[in-house]
């Protein structure tokens, strides 16, 4: 091991280059799966005639396959039936696709987990579905989302490493060209130098939840 050669200011700024790429992909799958995967939750529990079984088709499918599976596929699947995109955007698209299913679960679970006789004595105040979703189901549902949402969403920053495999130039895929230089040296100081970044980042959006949680639990 030699610490002071693996990680000089080149290097440094190398793997942070590495991280600012997935920083970025996992930002835009976070916001992404999210948004999706509120749409079909909220359509899976309003039990919209055909949309609903079709789209739960659709999330049990993806759940099940590997994300690594999507990754490559979006890369290099997709340019066949003409859809071609650069290797962050492959990225994106996978993670998110991914990720929404797995959203969509964690936020479905959330809404059916609000007793019924909450919504049925709304209902019968005069209220419509739209407003018993929104100011009945909702803010309870959401106090109960935060922890496994915040989990998958760290899952999903962890899970950006995958990438590697179409050369997405992120932070584990830097660390290896460092690292391949001299293995002998270099692999152990580059790779704590990595897992020090994931840890950090990780830590603060469980902190961050942990907060946030608490907070909407006193104003609920």
């Amino acid at each position: 091991m030699d610490f002071r050669a693996a990680l000089t200011p080149e290097h440094i700024l190398f793997m942070l280059d590495g991280f600012r790429v997935t920083l970025l992909v996992a930002a835009s799958a976070i916001v992404l799966s999210f948004l999706f995967g509120t749409v079909i939750a909220v359509l899976r529990y309003a039990r919209v005639p055909i949309l609903a079984p079709v789209l739960g088709a659709v999330v049990e499918a993806l759940r099940n396959l590997p994300l690594l599976l999507i990754i490559i596929f979006t890369r290099f699947a997709l340019p066949d039936i003409g859809i071609r995109l650069d290797v962050i955007a492959s990225a994106i698209v996978a993670l998110t696709v991914f990720e929404m299913a797995m959203i969509s679960e964690i936020i479905r679970g959330g809404l059916l987990s609000v007793d019924k006789g909450q919504i049925e004595a709304a209902r019968s105040t005069g209220l419509t579905a739209f407003q018993t979703l929104r100011y009945i189901v909702l803010p309870q549902a959401l106090v109960r989302m935060i922890p496994p949402t915040v989990s998958q969403f760290i899952s999903l920053l962890k899970d950006t490493s995958l990438a590697v495999a179409i050369a997405l130039p992120e932070l584990l895929h830097n660390s290896k060209i460092i690292y391949n230089a001299n293995p002998s040296r270099y692999v152990v100081p580059v790779l704590l130098f990595a897992g020090f970044l994931y840890f950090i980042t990780n830590f603060s959006l469980s902190q961050l939840a942990l907060t946030l949680e608490r907070r909407l639990r006193i104003e609920h």
